[in-house]
């Protein structure tokens, strides 16, 4: 895998913490729609972004992956755009 920073690494130095989404306020919204938010996942198969970390160099950065071939399109530092 690529690190943004690092370059090219072995996959067992990074760990994936999941799927980038905007983060709701809960205290603008309802139960119902909070509890969606914090246990429901989109799982179809697709290319989505996800937050990496290289864990040696402690670098956090964004990964476009094809979830349905486990193919990194690509990776990058985040850029302040969550959406």
């Amino acid at each position: 895998m690529v690190c943004p920073v690092n370059g090219a690494r072995p996959v067992s130095e990074f760990v994936c913490w999941g799927e980038v989404r905007l983060m709701l306020d809960p205290n603008a919204v309802n139960d119902a729609t909070w509890a969606d938010y914090v246990f429901n996942r989109n799982s179809v198969p697709d290319i989505k972004r996800e937050w990496w970390c290289h864990t040696p160099s402690n670098t956090w950065f964004i990964a476009e992956r094809n979830t349905q071939t486990d193919e990194i399109l690509q990776t990058y530092l985040y850029n302040g755009d969550a959406a």
